[in-house]
């Protein structure tokens, strides 16, 4: 059935780019087309299981040429900015499929681009081109299960000189997508006497086969136990050996590189959130009018039903407006320049996110808690974005106080 959610983006009023004009309907087309009907097989079945499939879309996204719209030409993408590709990835976000065969799925998306920066050539060909390529998989290791994960300073795993080699020890869990993964770049202490707390850190790519690390388990997510790229890893390094040169960046820099990899990040996150909202007020409509409450009267004719869906267009249309201005900015100005900005839309976002899902679920009835939507899947796996890449409760603070300090420095 035809999504008639895509139809309500109306793109003269929101881009003027001539490539978003033309993309955006063919993502849609084969999100709708190709992704959907795999979808209950990936997700809710086997996802190992349905990898060939998923390639073989790879390779038609490849010929169609909509494959790593984030990458350069050169690199073999389309060359999208951030705002262009903000709109791709709304798109994307409305299958929990659409970025994965596009190769523009966290956590390697962010591994993309904080290689493409600071890694170093040997390491830019030896990892960075096969997984720009689609061939090879990766995960990113910072969250610790015994520290904070609202504050990246707060780490126990270290990585010490031995010669040529940092031997790294130290555990850390929601290291998404570590099982099936080539290769991790997990965050470690290189220098954990520095007096400031920002410059212990740095940042390492460790090779899975290494004899060191150790996949403990994938995490159950509320009762589900994901695989491969839709898994959760808790991780282990022990004595775990690399060479030197697999540093990313300069020593010490591990702090400052997760926020340039987070900035454009959270881009990723609110405008994949905002296309599964779509997806939700879409599904809500259908039942609505399909879901007969007595004879010649449906749930669409009830006050609240009808609030629910004006509420959740309007703060999707809000949410897409805010977020593209931040993407905008972080274009023109750096991440840095737009932090606050950041925290903003990582919030509010988040919140229209779970509220949109909870609504579809509930017009849906007993029906929206089943696996026979694609909406249990989402209110599982999708109650994390309030926590992860920092608590809302913390993003709202930076926005208050930097609100609250124009006030005092009048005094």
């Amino acid at each position: 059935m035809e999504d008639l959610r895509f139809k309500d983006m109306d793109l003269r009023y929101l881009s003027n780019s001539t490539r978003v004009h033309e993309l955006v309907p063919a993502y849609q087309s084969f999100v709708q087309e190709h992704l959907y009907p795999l979808e209950q097989e990936a997700v809710y079945g086997s996802f190992k299981a349905t990898l060939p499939k998923l390639h073989a879309l790879r390779g038609l996204a490849k010929e169609k040429g909509l494959f790593a719209p984030h990458l350069s030409e050169k690199e073999g993408g389309l060359g999208l900015s951030l705002v262009e590709f903000a709109f791709v990835s709304e798109v994307l976000g409305m299958s929990p499929l659409g970025h994965f065969v596009f190769n523009c799925q966290a956590p390697d998306i962010g591994n993309m681009e904080l290689m493409h920066q600071f890694a170093s050539k040997e390491l830019k060909e030896t990892y960075l081109k096969p997984l720009q390529e689609g061939n090879i998989r990766s995960c990113f290791a910072m969250t610790e299960p015994q520290n904070p994960g609202s504050n990246p300073v707060h780490l126990s795993t270290t990585a010490v000189r031995d010669g040529e080699e940092y031997v790294i020890n130290g555990h850390k869990w929601f290291t998404t997508a570590a099982d099936g993964a080539n290769f991790t770049i997990v965050m470690a202490l290189t220098d954990p006497e520095n007096p400031n707390p920002y410059l212990r850190a740095s940042m390492i790519l460790v090779p899975l086969d290494n004899p060191g690390y150790q996949l403990l388990r994938n995490i159950p997510i509320m009762g589900d136990v994901g695989e491969d790229y839709m898994s959760h890893g808790e991780v282990k390094f022990t004595d775990c050996r690399v060479p030197i040169s697999n540093l990313i960046g300069k020593e010490g820099a591990g702090f400052a590189l997760a926020q340039e990899r987070l900035g454009p990040g959270r881009i990723h996150h609110c405008m994949r959130w905002i296309g599964i909202c779509e997806r939700a007020i879409d599904l809500m409509c259908k039942r609505a009018l399909a879901r007969n409450l007595d004879p010649g009267r449906n749930l669409a004719s009830q006050q609240t039903i009808q609030n629910w869906i004006a509420e959740a267009v309007a703060s999707v249309k809000a949410a897409r407006l805010m977020v593209l201005q931040t993407a905008e900015k972080i274009e023109q100005e750096g991440a840095k320049a737009a932090k606050i900005d950041i925290s903003t839309i990582k919030f509010y976002v988040s919140d229209i996110l779970m509220k949109t899902l909870d609504r579809a679920i509930q017009v849906h009835g007993a029906l929206g808690v089943t696996d026979d939507t694609i909406l249990s899947f989402w209110y599982r796996h999708e109650r994390g974005a309030r926590i992860y890449d920092g608590p809302d409760e913390v993003h709202k603070s930076v926005l208050a106080r930097q609100i609250l300090k124009k006030y005092t420095s009048h005094e």
